[in-house]
């Protein structure tokens, strides 16, 4: 995406495919690490974190410290309230510590506010002035620290499950440093929750067994990244780019679009819970097959399941979930997938994109879960809903509504212009047909790395030394996650 309505972002730290991180940094890291005695070990990472956070923009690691030291003060205080609580058996008693959640929200979400939203609120009043002749505000465009939105979700998970006594408060602020810092999914998740990363901070195991499987997820995940998804990042490019398209032209690019979107990100996500796993770490999984769903409801039980069960936990659930009737089941399904939208980006498009999601849960729901192709074959139910889903990347991906509009009826046929198609070169297009086979030929990464199997691993290793080739020749494109 060129902008989208999203603050500036000026570059993003280093990437996992950088020559600096594969061949420094991750080296680095590794030997001290296994070097180090097991009580320095969290410093070490939260030092190593800090300073891959640092690539980017120094003075934006304040922004994370603040908000590391926030929540660890937070977590503090809601253990020793609750410790120091009288309880009783009244009913509908209040849980001590609330006043230090709230304190944790506000600052967190402030945070996100105003880095994430502050551009896009001037911009939508100053449109409003406009139309009544008014001058515009003056405003100096806030920049977007990559990551705020993971990292803050993360932090405040913290003070929230302790609160709720889901987890126990942290004992050592190091512990708690290495956990919002840690570098592996630092800027693009999966939004690991404390309450399932607190005792591997504490204990956990380290075996080459475990270090292996690390290799094998980080080396699947790197050859999704920049062999599949980098290859399909032009014909997207193009597309989303032009100001007219054929009906052919469109759907490449939509298409190309849909698989650049879902290896780059599942790529990463790969990356991450590989390099936890050389470190002793298990992150929860964050993709499981999502374009194999044969519904909407389905699909997010299997796409970004880090966020869909954050919103779920602690949205859809406290706003009331389905326990309210119908009728709040179904604005509170809306509710969140809108809000949804509106954490990946500041934008009309967004909002458009996370109303669509809900729309079709909430149809599904009114269904009793099932689609309204429930009663066709399963391949079929399976084409629709993959393609439901790739309009509604098109919101995703588009600079603008009107973007988005004209893309739409490209698609559809709608309209009278042969200029502007989408060419795609020979690799563009092998990897768009090995994009399709991987996503519906091959079972999930976790899947093949349990199961190892020897035409699995030299199938691996190959298209392990083609991305190191690749990564020498080509230009990088950073991870589209890095932007939200």
């Amino acid at each position: 995406m060129d902008d989208g309505g999203l603050p500036a972002v000026l570059s993003s730290p280093v990437l996992f495919t950088d020559a600096e991180f594969l061949y420094a940094f991750l080296p680095a890291f590794l030997g001290l690490y296994y070097l180090a005695q097991e009580r320095f070990r969290p410093w070490i990472i939260a030092a190593f974190s800090y300073g891959f956070y640092a690539w980017w923009r120094p003075d934006f690691v304040i922004l994370m410290w603040a908000s590391t030291v926030l929540d660890y003060s937070a977590g503090r205080g809601i253990g020793r309230a609750q410790r120091l609580a009288t309880f009783t058996a009244e009913e509908g008693a209040r849980r001590p510590g609330r006043s230090w959640v709230w304190l944790s929200c506000l600052g967190n979400l402030g945070l996100l506010a105003y880095f994430k939203y502050a551009n896009f609120g001037v911009d939508t009043l100053n449109g409003l002035l406009a139309q009544f002749g008014e001058p515009p505000v003056a405003w100096t465009a806030v920049i977007l620290p990559v990551g705020i939105s993971f990292y803050t979700f993360q932090s405040l998970s913290y003070t929230v499950d302790i609160y709720r006594g889901d987890a126990e408060p942290v004992r050592r602020f190091r512990d708690f440093a290495c956990y919002v810092s840690m570098f592996p999914q630092l800027v693009a998740g999966p939004i690991v929750r404390y309450r399932s990363m607190g005792q591997q901070l504490v204990e956990r195991t380290h075996s080459m067994r475990l270090f292996g499987m690390g290799v094998l997820f980080f080396q699947a995940g790197l050859a999704k990244k920049v062999l599949l998804a980098d290859s399909l990042a032009p014909v997207a490019q193009s597309a989303f780019g032009s100001d007219s398209l054929t009906t052919v032209g469109a759907w490449l690019g939509a298409l190309s679009y849909t698989f650049q979107l879902y290896f780059d990100f599942s790529g990463y996500s790969d990356m991450a819970i590989g390099l936890g796993l050389m470190i002793g770490f298990r992150f929860p999984v964050n993709f499981d097959r999502p374009y194999a769903s044969r519904s909407i409801t389905e699909f997010w039980r299997r796409w970004h399941i880090s966020l869909s069960s954050f919103l779920r936990d602690y949205l859809y659930i406290p706003l009331g979930g389905n326990r309210k009737g119908g009728a709040r089941t179904y604005v509170n399904l809306s509710l969140t997938m809108l809000l949804g939208g509106l954490w990946h980006g500041a934008a009309w498009t967004f909002i458009a994109w996370g109303a669509y999601q809900g729309f079709w849960l909430v149809l599904e729901r009114l269904a009793g879960r099932r689609t309204l192709y429930q009663r066709l074959p399963s391949a079929l139910r399976l084409l629709l809903t993959f393609l439901l889903v790739v309009i509604g990347w098109v919101f995703f991906r588009a600079d603008s509504m009107a973007q988005a509009g004209q893309m739409l009826a490209s698609m559809a046929g709608w309209t009278g212009s042969s200029a502007g198609d989408v060419t795609i070169s020979g690799s563009a297009a092998a990897a768009l047909a090995a994009a399709a086979a991987v996503t519906w030929g091959l079972p999930s990464t976790q899947a093949l790395v349990a199961r190892r199997s020897a035409l699995w691993m030299l199938l691996l290793q190959l298209a392990f030394a083609a991305t190191l080739i690749a990564l020498h020749s080509a230009d990088h494109v950073p991870f589209l996650y890095f932007q939200f």
